[in-house]
């Protein structure tokens, strides 16, 4: 699992303690406000995550995606085979079987968001290598890790060719993690991605961002570090890259979704792109996390109304729903180190872990066809 842990090392406390009172009942209201979407310009669509682990399982997420949505993402965030990259040497057998499986199933009538991730999975230092090292450097922004990087990226454009380029996720948590990187981050940034444009200039790029820690962050100076990130965004993004995940910050509501929402309109002057979100269709339970917090179908169904609502009223460009089913399946496969925390997204998808649709599916299907 390679959703970033920041996310519980900072909202946990908060997120504990702010269970509500929920008396929502499981036959969600009806809403005619998505009424007024009647052609839909955004583009929908999932991530690959699979279900399951099984190549059945991964073939039956192809499957699902091909048939509901007109854009896809493909999130290379595993590992990075450096030593390779500067080296010039063979690459792991294990990174290329997993590019080719992923690329052979390439959806050439969907659009494609590639998203790559520089950052490890609590966004404080480089993505390890498939031997568990990262390689050495003084400055983030070292020569050595800039033309690693760039060749790594360069690579994943030629086997995926793909629409949209996210160059590294989630960056602002670094910024929470270290100044001092953070500055060193975006050198080697400007750099990347100043080859890339020269190498693809018609292919947009950007960096995507948490909302849930870039609205009302966890920071001494919020104004600052909003101030900061907005800015970063604005000025060298060809699109607005958002990451979303509105249980994290112990929203419930479609008031406390808006809010969120409107924050960002009020911050972002480029296109907007919902890169990766979700939200809980069930209670989460943790006992290691002292964590608890309280969902069903009626909540989930009511924040992907807000993000469609939101989506046409503010013109995204697209958005990705990051697993289209519970991966209960996929879960029970984890090492027991790895459970509490890939449990955290487990029951967000638009069917449960037995494929049985949620409400929230029929109204994805609803508005697709408009």
């Amino acid at each position: 699992m390679t959703k970033t842990v920041l996310y519980t090392l900072l909202g946990l406390l908060f997120l504990s303690s702010c269970d509500k009172d929920n008396n929502t009942p499981l036959s969600c209201k009806n809403n005619n406000s998505l009424n007024v979407i009647t052609q839909r310009k955004f583009k929908m669509g999932f991530s690959t995550w699979s279900f399951g682990p099984n190549e059945a399982d991964k073939d039956q997420t192809y499957h699902f995606i091909d048939l509901n949505s007109d854009i896809y993402s493909e999130q290379i965030d595993y590992k990075i085979p450096w030593n390779s990259w500067i080296n010039n040497s063979t690459l792991p057998i294990e990174f290329t079987n997993e590019i080719d499986s992923r690329v052979s199933k390439r959806l050439n009538m969907h659009k494609l968001l590639l998203s790559v991730s520089l950052l490890n999975t609590d966004r404080s230092n480089l993505l390890k290598d498939y031997d568990g090292s990262i390689p050495n450097y003084s400055s983030l922004n070292d020569t050595n890790i800039e033309n690693a990087y760039f060749n790594h990226l360069e690579y994943l454009i030629s086997r995926f060719n793909p629409d949209y380029l996210v160059v590294a996720m989630e960056v602002n948590e670094l910024k929470l993690k270290s100044e001092t990187k953070w500055t060193e981050y975006k050198i080697l940034m400007n750099n990347i991605r100043s080859r890339l444009k020269i190498k693809y200039p018609n292919l947009p790029l950007s960096e995507s961002v948490t909302l849930h820690n870039w609205f009302n962050p966890a920071v001494a100076n919020q104004a600052d570090f909003i101030s900061e990130i907005s800015n970063y965004v604005n000025q060298y993004m060809d699109f607005a890259a958002i990451s979303y995940y509105p249980f994290f910050k112990g929203q419930h509501t479609k008031t406390d979704f808006q809010k969120a929402f409107d924050f960002l309109h009020s911050e972002i002057t480029i296109p907007i792109s919902f890169v990766e979100t979700t939200h809980l269709a069930e209670d989460l339970n943790i006992s290691s996390f002292n964590l608890n917090i309280e969902s069903n179908v009626c909540e989930q169904k009511d924040y992907l109304e807000t993000l469609f609502l939101n989506a046409f009223s503010q013109k995204y460009e697209f958005i990705i729903w990051w697993a289209y089913r519970d991966y209960d399946k996929l879960w029970e496969t984890f090492p027991a180190g790895h459970k509490d925390i890939g449990k955290l997204w487990r029951d967000t998808g638009l069917l449960d872990e037995n494929g049985i649709a949620r409400p929230s599916l029929t109204i994805w299907k609803e508005i697709l066809e408009r």
